[in-house]
């Protein structure tokens, strides 16, 4: 198997090195990932300015860009070969209901879904890097598993609590859960007195009932969710093609 790695937290992120070392045993892999922490930037594409791919001294390429850019230039003329799956992670900090829209992490999956191969997006649910290599051991078990009873190609997103690997409960299906809205910008001011503002946190969690990827985190499972990308909202289509016939 071929895998090709990113991520958004940058190529020297402790969760990028704990998922390639857990996935070196079973793969070829190739990893192309952002020069720096990019997280937030969702699908972005840099067209604006060119892009320059460096490699560091372990192997791994990064690119001056988001980890949209890092996927597409890999899989347009970066890469040798065609991978037969997209890793993207190991994040720090969860992506569950709307966070996957503005994911990094996510986007970076969700590039190489788009070129039709094989995507996975792993998060751990709390920041640290706490229990990363267990993490990474839950995620080697996915990827040997694989999705065979989806259609190809497959998007999956998949949050891990941070626990040792050996209680963690096990992996359950789930749907995107909801967020309330994100707190209140923070305003300050830069150091010549100019107004700045810091977008603010997240909200908490509104729609976290059972079946949700926040519920099962909570309760101890890894949430593992199928994505799509058709953003049609069929029942409006339908009202529409009847208010316009």
């Amino acid at each position: 198997m071929k895998i090709l790695v990113s991520n958004d937290d940058g190529y020297l992120a402790p969760g990028l090195l704990a998922l390639v070392e857990a996935l070196r045993p079973i793969a070829e892999i190739a990893v192309v990932a952002p020069d720096s922490n990019r997280s937030g930037s969702s699908n972005s594409l840099t067209l604006d300015r060119p892009l320059t791919v460096q490699r560091a001294e372990n192997g791994f390429y990064f690119i001056n860009g988001t980890p949209s850019d890092c996927v597409h230039v890999a899989l347009t003329g970066g890469l040798t070969f065609r991978p037969d799956l997209i890793v993207s992670g190991i994040n720090q900090g969860q992506n569950m209901g709307d966070d996957t829209l503005y994911s990094g992490t996510v986007a970076a999956a969700t590039e190489g879904y788009l070129f039709g191969i094989p995507a996975i997006a792993f998060s751990q649910v709390e920041r640290g890097w706490e229990h990363v290599k267990d993490a990474a051991c839950v995620a080697r078990d996915i990827v040997e598993q694989g999705f065979g009873s989806l259609p190809r190609p497959w998007l999956v997103n998949v949050n891990i609590p941070n626990l040792p690997y050996d209680q963690i409960k096990g992996r359950v299906p789930t749907r995107l859960g909801k967020r309330h809205e994100s707190e209140p910008v923070i305003r300050t001011q830069d150091p010549h007195g100019r107004e700045i503002y810091w977008i603010g946190p997240a909200g908490r969690a509104k729609d976290a009932g059972e079946g949700t990827d926040f519920h099962a985190v909570a309760q101890g499972f890894v949430s593992v969710t199928p994505l799509q990308i058709d953003l049609t909202h069929a029942r409006q289509l339908e009202l529409l093609k009847k208010e316009m016939s």
